[in-house]
């Protein structure tokens, strides 16, 4: 540079992701307002203007930081305004330049520049850098087929060297920081070896590019010419012996058998197997059996586990979005979380949830799963009768299959699934074995290490599986299994609960499945209570559920019948949408009678209310007993009435009432089996009300097994026995003494509206529920008879409903 620069005022053209260089023409496309009007005022001012390349491209409005200070002054050549109300500019560069002062920012920028003449001292250095450039240049445009040929003959002939470090520098695909720090290289010495170094560093990814584009090319050709060859043996084979060859996936197989990980000794049998399978002519029927067998060892997750969730807080979430209530069932599984995190132990535990149907025990193990960030398998036993279908058949058999256990791993594809065996109380066994000792392996956590299934004949490890179970009862579950399994209760929902349950997940389910909206349709409160009490007799939620869908597809189809105002759903509303009720609730009866208890029962559906009847009638000391009452109920009843003959003189009993009277015990509903020996004390107190004739109060219920001394013992089910009192209105109950801990079972707001009397003896029984002598007399009223058409009617009827179930007390 000679000479003190010159100074010129110019509009500013602001570019992006582009740098012009001097003696350079390039086409612009200009949208922006503020450009447009900077190349109309130099339309206006001899067609000169000042091109700088922004910083960042995504800068809509770019200010005097926006911008880099070394650009080029250019001369517009052509312009044309687009119909899209852009301008398309032809402009071609004149010489560098370097922005003294921001001028102006509205309506365009303007800015003030100093020219740069370069002063170009011929050296034989600047030859020889000048050389080195168009070699390297040469060699790039060779690399790089997106530059045209005629650039390099342009570049060859170009004598001055600040056009030939223009023209190489435009013509590279470089970034643009790479471009304007050429641009802004006044030196022409350094220019040429920033170029240079520039262009050895582009030759050298442009070959490296070209490499690996041979290198893949290879390949291909390559697996080509193997497929080819394949063909080829393939069609020799068959025109020899019909054979087929299957190299490549017997090849494929070897190296999945060897990326098991598996012990050496195993290892080694499978690649004989292997071997022994590529040896097998085509048509053996042994090849089908084994090769299914190696696509059974392969597939299963021998190392691949899924990654547990480490935040409680995100677990229980999860557990209260799908079920509500359970806390026992949801504190179990994060503790386990818990000392999940704190051992990193992988063993996991073997839990059995037990209970009426349709609590949701199913649905909790796909809860569980999901809270814990695992795979959820599903495995249903009941009727499995059959031991091969839990340990799998020995391959020597036609069919022969794995077990569910190696399926189910199979499905999930990790080696730490949540593994649902549902119905394991419903197994049966026969003269093909017994399912239920096949279980004892899998569901014992010092043997399921290494779980042998007959097909696979490999151990394989089941210590990290979490087991779920689930039962109804307990009682047939064999008592080895049983001791396996860390058992969890699931008693059934109150009614309160289930009211929670049908307005929180049942109704929005069904309104989503049926394609309704709250604009459609509001059930009331006093519909649901309805629904649970009058159309439902269980202890969970599935006919509840099936209730809802009925009123949800009436609704539906008045929908789409044009009804558009919403439909309230009110109790008066049940008898169009769902029939007639199905189910009377149970009533006791409202005053004090003689020789009438309230017993309390415990059902399958949950608890009910079981009136006691005794009457005394001139016999010869006979005890009648009706209402399909079970043994052990039988016994009870024996029992009772041999403490009430010891004791008659102290309870005001004549002491020869069994020589002048027969006694008839019987429980209403006899259609029902009915058994269990916590009727105990109400048929004892029953007895001795009728042979006193002294009347039991209506407001308590009783229930607790006596002894032959009277002496009350502790009963079961007590939680669904209290509910069931509270239920019909019963708020005074009389429990045994040693069941006072389960009362924690009962939610504390039912706790708390109840009166509870815990008794050991039956004279505590006798001093709370027996009434002083009175002179009016109440007995039982009787039942009466049922009209023909009626009784057509409910056999009718009886045969669209489930059998009802079994109470024990």
């Amino acid at each position: 540079m000679t000479g003190a620069p010159a100074t010129v005022q110019l509009p500013l053209l602001p570019l992006k992701n582009v740098v012009l260089f001097p003696h350079m023409i390039v086409p612009l496309y200009v949208g922006r307002a503020r450009s447009m009007a900077a190349l109309e005022a130099a339309m206006a001012q001899g067609k000169q203007v000042f091109l700088c390349t922004q910083r960042r491209a995504d800068c809509e409005d770019p200010r005097e930081p926006d911008l880099y200070r070394v650009g080029v002054m250019g001369d517009v050549v052509q312009m044309l305004k687009l119909p899209d109300n852009t301008i398309k500019v032809l402009i071609e560069g004149s010489s560098r330049a370097v922005i003294e002062r921001f001028l102006e920012t509205e309506p365009h920028l303007r800015v003030e520049v100093a020219l740069l003449d370069e002063d170009i001292q011929p050296s034989s250095e600047l030859e020889a850098l000048m050389r080195g450039v168009v070699d390297l240049f040469d060699r790039y445009v060779e690399l790089d087929k997106k530059v045209p040929p005629e650039v390099n003959l342009t570049a060859r002939g170009v004598e001055d060297a600040g056009r030939l470090a223009d023209i190489v520098a435009a013509n590279l695909s470089i970034g643009v920081t790479d471009k304007q720090d050429v641009l802004e290289t006044f030196q022409m010495n350094e220019r040429l070896e920033k170029l240079s170094s520039v262009l050895q560093r582009e030759i050298e990814i442009l070959d490296m590019d070209r490499s690996i584009r041979q290198r893949v090319r290879q390949q291909i050709d390559r697996r080509q010419k193997e497929f080819y060859l394949k063909e080829q043996m393939r069609v020799i084979q068959e025109e020899l012996g019909g054979e087929e060859a299957h190299l490549s996936e017997l090849d494929e197989l070897r190296e999945k058998v060897r990326g098991l990980e598996l012990a050496a000794a195993i290892e080694d049998r499978l690649l004989k197997d292997v071997d022994r399978l590529e040896r097998m002519p085509p048509g053996s029927p042994e090849v089908s059996v084994l090769h299914n067998y190696l696509d059974l060892v392969v597939s299963l997750p021998w190392q691949t586990s899924s990654e547990d969730v480490t935040d409680l807080r995100a677990a229980e979430k999860v557990l209260d979005e799908d079920h509500h209530g359970l806390r026992k069932i949801k504190e179990r599984i994060l503790e386990f979380l818990a000392v999940r995190q704190l051992t990193k132990s992988p063993k996991g535990p073997i839990l059995c949830f037990i209970g009426p149907p349709g609590v949701g025990k199913t649905s909790l193990g796909r809860s569980i799963a999901r809270a814990l960030g695992r795979q959820f398998v599903r495995a249903s036993l009941g009727g499995v009768s059959d031991e091969a279908e839990i340990r799998g058949h020995r391959r020597t058999y036609v069919g022969s299959m794995p077990g569910r256990i190696i399926k189910g791993l199979r499905e999930a594809g990790t080696r730490n699934p949540v593994f649902l065996l549902d119905e394991i109380d419903k197994m049966s066994s026969d003269f093909r074995g017994d399912p239920a000792s096949a279980m004892l392996e899998v569901l014992d956590p010092e043997q399921n290490r290494h779980f042998s299934d007959h097909y696979l004949e490999i151990p394989f490890d089941l210590s990290e599986v979490l087991f779920i179970t689930t039962a109804n009862v307990y009682y047939s579950i064999p008592r080895p299994l049983l001791d396996r399994m860390e058992v969890i209760n699931l008693p059934g929902y109150t009614t309160e609960e289930k009211m929670v349950i049908a307005r929180e997940f049942l109704v929005p389910k069904q309104l989503n499945d049926h394609g309704l909206t709250d604009k459609h349709i509001d059930f009331t409160r006093g519909s649901l209570s309805t629904i649970i009490s009058r159309y439902t007799s269980e202890a969970g939620v599935r006919n509840l559920e099936r209730s809802i869908a009925g009123v949800c597809r009436k609704v539906a189809r008045e929908v789409v019948g044009g009804k558009t105002r919403r439909v309230s759903i009110t109790p008066n509303r049940l008898d169009d949408l769902l029939g007639p009720p199905r189910y009377k609730p149970d009533e006791g009866h409202k005053e004090p009678l003689i020789g009438v208890a309230n017993g309390l029962a415990w059902t399958e559906v949950g608890g009910v209310l079981l009136t006691i009847e005794v009457i005394t009638m001139p016999g010869k000391g006979n005890l009648n007993l009706t209402g399909q009452m079970g043994e052990v109920m039988q016994e009870s009843a024996r029992a009772a009435l041999s403490y009430a003959r010891s004791n008659a003189e102290a309870l005001g009993i004549a002491v020869d009432f069994r020589e002048k009277l027969d006694l008839h015990i019987h429980i209403p509903k006899g259609a029902i089996p009915k058994d269990g020996p916590s009727a105990g004390i109400s048929m004892a107190l029953a007895i001795i009300s009728a042979l006193c004739q002294r009347p039991i109060r209506a407001d308590v219920a009783l229930t607790g097994e006596i002894t032959l001394r009277g002496r009350v013992l502790p009963i079961g089910g007590l939680k669904e026995k209290v509910l069931a009192a509270h239920r019909i209105g019963i708020q005074n109950i009389v429990l045994p003494e040693d069941n006072q801990p389960d009362l924690v079972d009962i939610p504390a707001d039912i706790r708390k509206r109840l009166t509870f009397k815990f008794v050991k003896t039956m004279d505590e029984v006798i001093a709370v529920a027996l009434l002083p002598k009175s002179d009016t007399i109440m007995l039982p009223e009787l039942t009466e008879p049922v009209a023909v058409e009626e009784a057509a009617a409910a056999n009718a009827d009886d045969q669209l409903r489930p059998e009802p179930p079994q109470p024990s007390l």
